[in-house]
């Protein structure tokens, strides 16, 4: 396979990026959740903008977004302000969901009352992430290299992500493990319980017909 075609298998690759959008309202925030394994680079694009673009707003320039970062402990990783298209970046520490949190500081006076923002989302993982919004040329061999670095950061990403779900698995097994072994455990004093108080009660009647002089 030659050049071109390599580079159209990237391409089609690129393609298929982790990328979403969803609106935001007045002062509102808006949270998604990402399983990342530990020690994993993430890098962020977004871009926030009206949804009918034809409509003339005062103060466009001034919309801005917060982003809030949340391990799966909920402690906070990051927390920046950022105007209407940005880049951000942060390290995992843990295994596990963490929460990537947007919110916007539009009011009435940037937008028309009650109109939603789009917020255009992209999150890639890996240290040589590709960007979006940069124009990239056709044929252009640097282009192509810093595309193949970054397949070798997704394929990291994959197998750390591999034995992060290994390892929850282990986890669940071990869980339903224990499960299982205290349901065994509390049937068996469910029994030896229903058995002592048939004795007993056979007892109490055997006394009490013995008394009655009954037997």
């Amino acid at each position: 396979m030659g050049l071109r075609g390599i580079g159209f298998v990237l391409q089609c690759y690129l393609v298929l990026t982790a990328a979403m959008y969803f609106d935001l309202g007045e002062q509102e925030e808006k949270c998604i959740i990402e399983e990342i394994p530990e020690d994993m680079l993430v890098t962020g694009y977004f871009l926030l903008e009206p949804w009918d673009l034809t409509r003339t707003r005062i103060n466009t320039p001034h919309l801005g977004v917060t982003v809030r970062i949340n391990d799966p402990n909920h402690e906070m990783l990051m927390s920046k302000r950022f105007g209407k298209h940005g880049k951000f970046t942060f390290t995992s520490h843990a295994s596990g969901q963490h929460y990537l949190c947007f919110q916007t500081n539009s009011t009435r006076f940037s937008v028309f009352a009650g109109e939603k923002l789009k917020l255009h989302l992209d999150v890639q993982m890996g240290e040589h992430s590709i960007d979006p919004t940069a124009e990239r040329a056709k044929d252009n061999l640097a282009t192509m290299e810093n595309s193949l670095t970054h397949l070798i950061d997704q394929i990291t990403y994959i197998t750390r992500q591999q034995g992060y779900q290994r390892e929850k698995e282990e986890k669940f097994r071990q869980i339903s493990e224990d499960t299982n072994s205290n349901v065994l455990w509390w049937a068996v004093v469910q029994t030896s319980i229903l058995l002592s108080v048939g004795y007993w009660q056979l007892k109490r009647l055997k006394d009490f017909l013995i008394a009655k002089k009954l037997v």
